[in-house]
């Protein structure tokens, strides 16, 4: 501005002179100041010379990118060509860049307004490794892993997952436990991920300490408690390990405890968990604060909802003035009147319990509000989940329908029906929904199917059966139509089976069920003796049945059925029977006995039944509550060859006890009558045993004949006396069967921890009671009169004809010490062999004879008893356990008896093992 001033006064010289000389005199004077200025401050104007010009991104490129484009790489960063480039706008775009997680380095250069980005891609995921790990399996913990193969590598991601597998192993109570994630580099940048897992021990529970107690014992309040303390008599259960969540639990636990004795006030002050010093267990202290001890105040109901009076109501309270205030029967309360305001239509009912506690007097006031809520209606009905079963299935099962009111008793029901159904998993429950309007609910059924048919193969080998094959298979839903099909075949050297069978349980989509049974059983019955089991007598049946049932009630429901059967008995020709006077063979009461000689012939029973059924069980496949009771009826007459009536009843109570707890009983009883002249025959009696009576043998309980070889007193002189020998492995048994019989049983089913329950193991204790008699004593064979040296029988053919042993080649043989040659049969095949033939057509010379020998059977001398006719109750008492193991269902059951009868056969052990599909 100087400058344009002195520029402009050129014009008048005298001006300018003064001009010049204030000018120097300014400058002169005004120099340190400038100087300190400058020091201070730039001068503006001056900044091409004070501070060079910013640089302009001119390009921006990307190098050592490998999956990734560069404009994708670029467009991750807020560089962008034109703009000023500067440290902190560099320093930024790389943050931006270690954002993505796609980048293990990268770096930015600026050459002169050339931006190169220099990048190092993170590697992609080949496979990830789980090693180490032992309690607990790779399929538990691979959920836990985010991580996946082909997603790219990031440190964040592999914190996260390690920090989620540890936090698995402390839920198991392992917080020892380590994982050390390692990365092993491939071509391609590639890695495979690797955890490496130190599972540690488990850290248990060493001491629960409990201060401030005083009402209840240390050892009252653990019991209560989920956790429990780890001691040698606790190694089953999963409970002594250490789990924050149990803690928590135990606390809610302790309050209801109190609650429910009365103590309104109580609570947990604190709840602390310690690792031990030596960090392998945890020491568990509670502080608790008790609080007064409350009675019931004045008791009542306020009903809202027009249909329940108020007075009615309370004085059916099952809460009296003056009890000790229980907050268990409270919460009991309030659920049953939700329940009663669902059965009559209020599905969104509230129940209020309104409390007013009088501390002085200790007594606490109650009064049960019943708000105001509109009667509902069933607006719809949803399945959802069923992928194989069909809808219809599922929704005749339903107690409602759209537009009914809704009931909460239905629903229940409902739930019950379905689950018993057996198709899908056994939490299921209905569910509720709000519908389009506050009275309207749609209800769903949220379905998971499970596996619905069960394969049972079974293969064995033993020296009386040789080898056992057992093979069936059976589909519940059949097509997803809820019928059943079944095919099972039995085979070993004793007996043979086959059956198919097909149910219905709704004829042409109608409240009617069908079924028909078609089977063919080949059963040869048999005894021991001296540990070989010798077959008695074999039966043959072939036949069918045909089944319609209809309900009668929600509960009760009866089934008609029509069988025909086809028997034919038989025994072993060549060992019991003989020729009589006429040369005709007949079977022999003294080698058979006359209760088999009886049984022996070809029938036809065309049998006539009825049954009905009164079912509530919550579950026909896994029942907890509820009861089943049965009554049926048989007549066999109605054309064929047999006779009879036969009545049978079944009758069973399940309760839940609680804390898993299931406690079961059950009767059953039955009773057959000949009609006409005839008896019973053996093969249409009651049998008992295994497996219904466990702690017995197959057929084990009852009546029976019981065949004792008799031999030589060494003490007497008489050859008329004799010695009975009594050992079971001695004497042949042979069960008869009853008329009548009982059975009841009473089980307890005890929850294990966990990690049982996750195995499928459900252990029980039981009883069983019974008995079975009521035959006619059979007639009893003693040979120690009529064959005192025993008997002997020819052994015959199949066709019943005698068998002789015939001698083809013999020579003369001197004997090695000198004598008489004797005349020696050949050993060579052929030289001797079996005929029928009693004379040999070309008998060598040196026989002498052409007589064949017989073949011959002799039985010692016996005496038959007849043992087990009577009602008197045998008892046995066991354990058993019933495992979902990968091999299918199976069930072991060890028993001892405590009570039985002479000649009863008892049986420790007992399994049955199969598989689901």
């Amino acid at each position: 501005m100087m400058a344009r001033e002195i520029a402009g006064s050129r014009t008048r010289p005298g001006m300018t002179r003064l001009a010049l000389s204030l000018l120097c005199g300014t400058v002169l004077s005004g120099i340190p100041a400038v100087a300190l200025a400058q020091d201070a401050a730039p001068v503006p104007g001056a900044s091409a010379d004070v501070a060079p010009q910013a640089d302009v991104i001119r390009s921006i490129s990307v190098s050592g990118s490998q999956r990734l484009e560069a404009n994708t790489i670029v467009s991750y960063i807020r560089l962008r060509t034109g703009q000023v480039y500067t440290q902190a706008a560099a320093d930024q775009a790389l943050k931006d860049l270690y954002a993505t997680e796609l980048f293990s380095s990268a770096n930015i250069v600026n050459n002169g307004g050339d931006v190169i980005v220099t990048v190092v891609e993170n590697p992609v995921i080949n496979r990830i490794v789980l090693e180490g790990n032992k309690r607990i399996k790779s399929d538990k913990i691979t959920p836990e892993i985010k991580l996946a193969p082909r997603q790219i590598f990031t440190r964040s991601k592999v914190r996260a997952d390690v920090a989620r597998i540890v936090e698995l192993y402390k839920r198991q109570g392992r917080f020892a436990a380590t994982v050390e994630p390692k990365m092993v580099e491939l071509s391609q940048n590639r890695v495979d991920v690797v955890f490496e897992i130190n599972e540690g021990p488990k850290s248990k529970v060493r001491q629960i300490n409990i201060i401030g107690n005083e009402a209840f014992s240390d050892s009252d309040l653990r019991g209560e408690m989920v956790t429990k303390q780890a001691r040698l008599t606790s190694f089953l259960s999963s409970n002594t390990s250490y789990d924050p969540d149990r803690l928590a639990f135990d606390q809610q636990k302790l309050r209801e405890f109190y609650l429910t004795e009365g103590y309104a006030d109580f609570r947990v002050v604190s709840a602390v968990a310690e690792l031990t010093p030596d960090k392998q267990d945890f020491i568990i202290t509670y502080v608790v604060e008790e609080g007064e001890r409350y009675k019931f105040g004045d008791v009542a109901v306020r009903s809202e909802i027009r249909d329940f009076d108020s007075d009615v109501l309370t004085r059916n309270l099952p809460l009296k003035e003056g009890d000790w205030f229980n907050g268990k029967q409270v919460q009991d309360t309030e659920e049953q009147f939700t329940e009663l305001a669902g059965t009559f239509g209020y599905a969104f009912a509230d129940v209020e319990a309104q409390y007013r506690p009088n501390r002085e007097e200790k007594t606490m006031g109650l009064t049960f509000v019943l708000k105001e809520a509109p009667r509902v209606y069933v607006e719809r009905i949803d399945v959802n989940g069923n992928t194989l079963t069909q809808d219809k299935v599922l929704r005749r099962e339903f107690r409602l329908v759209e537009g009914d009111a809704f009931n909460s008793l239905q629903v229940k029901r409902t739930t019950n029906r379905i689950k018993s159904l057996g198709y899908f998993q056994d939490s299921f429950e209905v569910a509720q929904k709000d519908g389009s309007t506050p009275d309207r609910i749609v209800l769903e059924a949220n379905v998971e199917e499970q596996p619905t048919g069960q394969l049972q193969l079974s293969a064995g080998f033993s020296s009386i059966e040789s080898f056992i094959l057992a093979a069936s298979i059976q589909q519940r839903n059949f097509r997803g139509r809820g019928q059943t099909v079944g095919f099972g075949v039995n085979y070993s050297r004793y007996s043979k089976s086959a059956n198919i069978s097909f149910a219905e349980p709704y004829v042409f989509d109608r409240n009617i069920s069908m079924g028909v049974d078609l089977y063919r059983r080949d059963t040869n019955s048999f005894n021991f003796l001296n540990n070989t089991r010798n077959t008695t007598f074999q039966q043959t049946t072939t036949g069918g049945q045909v089944r319609l049932g209809v309900p009668l009630t929600e509960y009760m429901s009866a089934v008609a059925s029509y069988t025909l059967n086809f028997d034919d008995v038989t025994l072993d020709r060549n060992r019991f029977f003989t020729p009589d006077s006429a040369g005709n063979l007949s079977c022999n009461p003294i080698l058979a006995g006359r209760y088999l000689c009886d049984a022996v012939g070809s029938r036809t029973s065309s049998i006539l039944g009825v049954n009905v059924v009164y079912d509530s069980l919550d579950s026909r496949l896994r029942p907890t509550r509820g009861r089943s009771i049965s009554l049926g009826a048989e007549f066999a007459g109605l054309g064929g060859s047999v006779k009879f009536a036969r009545i049978r009843g079944k009758a069973s109570q399940f309760w839940p006890l609680g804390g898993g707890f299931i406690f079961s009983t059950s009767i059953e009883g039955g009773a057959i009558k000949g009609l006409g002249d005839g008896d019973v025959r053996l093969t249409d009696r009651f049998f008992l045993g295994e497996p219904q009576f466990r702690g017995f043998a197959i057929r084990g309980v009852g009546p029976r004949v019981i065949r004792r070889p008799l031999v030589d007193d060494p003490a007497s002189t008489d050859p008329t006396k004799f010695l009975e020998l009594t050992d079971r492995r001695s004497v042949s048994d042979d069960a008869l069967g009853g008329n009548y019989y009982y059975l009841g049983r009473a089980e307890l089913e005890i929850p294990l921890g966990s990690g049982a329950q996750e195995l499928g193991l459900r252990p029980s204790i039981f009883a069983d009671v019974g008995a079975l008699w009521g035959v006619r004593t059979p007639q009893l064979n003693d040979s120690s009169s009529t064959f005192p040296t025993g008997f002997e029988f020819p052994i015959r053919d199949a066709s019943g004809s005698p068998l002789f042993t015939q001698i083809n080649v013999a020579t003369l043989v001197t004997p090695t010490g000198g004598g008489t040659p004797v005349c020696t049969p050949g050993t060579a095949a052929g030289d001797v062999t079996t005929v029928t033939n009693p004379t040999n057509p070309n008998p060598p010379s040196c026989l002498g004879t052409n007589t064949n020998t017989a073949l011959i059977n002799s039985i010692p001398p016996f005496r038959e008893v007849f043992l087990g006719d009577s009602p008197s109750p045998r008892l046995s008492v066991g354990i058993g356990v019933n495992w979902n193991s990968p091999f299918g269902p199976f069930r072991i059951d060890f028993a001892h008896v405590l009570l039985k009868r002479a000649g009863d056969d008892t049986k420790r052990f007992t399994f049955n093992v199969g598989t689901q599909f």
